[in-house]
């Protein structure tokens, strides 16, 4: 991985703190902008959770349940997350934000990932990587192939409960920001 990715990398959660704080400094949102973001969001929460419930982390390869669609349905069901907050906000400048955040960050993550998981699995990550899409997922799946059902306990060791509580603070600081303007 080139220098450039390494630094996107590592600098991902990071620099998203900065992000944050600029998307709710543009926020304009009201509540009607807060109920469709949020609704948009748990869509997005949503695929997170399915994906979640089907990934055993460096242990085996995932291609089974939404991993058939698309090689990224966390990342799938991010961008949706954040297509919600970026409707939240209320503001074309946050959502503005947030994708080229997304863009920027979560492309050159989903390579360093496929580059690991083609070192760790080979020749099967070649066969999966020709058949499934990186981001967006097909829409036709042959029958699966592979072991693999969901699993809540699986979900609960992924911890992705952390992202739907991320998820209601932003939404209960844009309300904050809303009543703060409107008083």
């Amino acid at each position: 991985m080139s220098d450039a990715g390494k630094f996107f990398v590592r600098w991902r959660v990071r620099s998203g703190y900065f992000v944050a704080i600029a998307v709710l400094w543009f926020a304009r949102p009201v509540p009607r902008s807060i109920l469709y973001g949020g609704l948009v969001g748990v869509i997005g929460l949503l695929v997170r959770a399915y994906a979640a419930g089907y990934l055993y982390k460096q242990e085996v390869l995932a291609v089974t349940g939404p991993y058939a669609y698309t090689r990224n349905p966390l990342y799938l069901g991010s961008s949706i997350l954040a297509l919600g907050a970026g409707i939240a906000t209320r503001s074309w400048i946050s959502a503005l934000l947030l994708l080229i955040y997304f863009a920027v960050f979560y492309s050159m993550v989903m390579r360093r990932e496929e580059f690991e998981l083609r070192q760790r699995h080979g020749a099967a990550f070649d066969a999966y990587a020709k058949a499934v899409p990186l981001f967006f997922p097909r829409l036709w799946v042959a029958a699966a192939t592979g072991a693999g059902a969901f699993s809540f306990a699986q979900y609960k060791k992924n911890r992705e409960w952390k992202a739907a509580l991320g998820f209601l603070v932003l939404l209960g600081v844009l309300l904050l920001i809303w009543r703060l303007r409107t008083a």
